[in-house]
């Protein structure tokens, strides 16, 4: 008997409550949906069509996974760690400004994956960018990266695999369900326009009051 193909769905469902803000697009070559993450945004989803995407300079993103259970996100985020005392940062939704630091980001997302059937023991991760592309003596790229590896071993989440430092921004495609993940390093004049983005986002986040409410557990 012949085994029958079958192709996920070219239906763009609902997003997850809290994510309706996120870009999403039909991706023609790669036959899904994506939905594009900017700095500060995270996404998570249990789609077997959808995909998430993001670009990345000195920023991090962790995509974060239970394929068990096929449900997953990917974050992206500027700095490491806040210096606001986490009990008096409040949350309103997913969409928080607080998502700009690592700290709040990463937290975020492993919750909305849990609320959404994820399994902690199940959760998987890998981790990308922190490039030098800032030309910054305090290079935050090079914290984001130490970050992101001592916050997953902090909570005993297995790194499977990252591309992190380097001197290139990269662009990401992560699906959520099964953790692939397809990392490009872009070394071409498009650079300028990342790092311009990222210094403009920089320079945002330092100098505008985090806002909104989390619950942190």
């Amino acid at each position: 008997m012949q085994n029958k193909h079958y192709e996920p769905a070219l239906e763009l469902y609902p997003a997850l409550d809290g994510f309706e803000s996120i870009r999403r697009y039909l991706d023609k070559s790669e036959k899904r949906f994506i939905a594009k993450i900017l700095p500060g945004e995270f996404y998570v989803s249990k789609y077997d069509n959808e995909l998430i995407a993001t670009t990345l300079g000195s920023c991090v993103s962790a995509c974060i996974w239970d394929e068990n259970n096929g449900v997953g996100g990917m974050n992206h985020f500027m700095l490491p760690v806040s210096d606001v005392e986490a009990s008096k940062v409040t949350w309103g939704n997913v969409a928080s400004d607080a998502t700009r630091y690592g700290n709040y980001a990463m937290e975020h997302l492993i919750n909305e994956i849990l609320k959404n059937g994820g399994i902690r023991r199940n959760l998987r991760a890998k981790v990308f960018g922190g490039g030098c592309v800032l030309n910054q003596s305090n290079d935050v790229g090079a914290r984001n990266a130490e970050f992101v590896r001592l916050y997953l071993h902090q909570e005993n989440i297995t790194l499977l695999s990252e591309d992190l430092g380097d001197i290139y921004p990269r662009k990401v495609l992560f699906d959520p369900l099964t953790g692939r993940a397809r990392m490009k390093k872009i070394r071409t004049l498009d650079n300028d326009n990342i790092v311009a983005r990222e210094q403009s986002y920089r320079y945002d986040i330092e100098h505008t009051p985090i806002e909104g409410n989390i619950e942190l557990f």
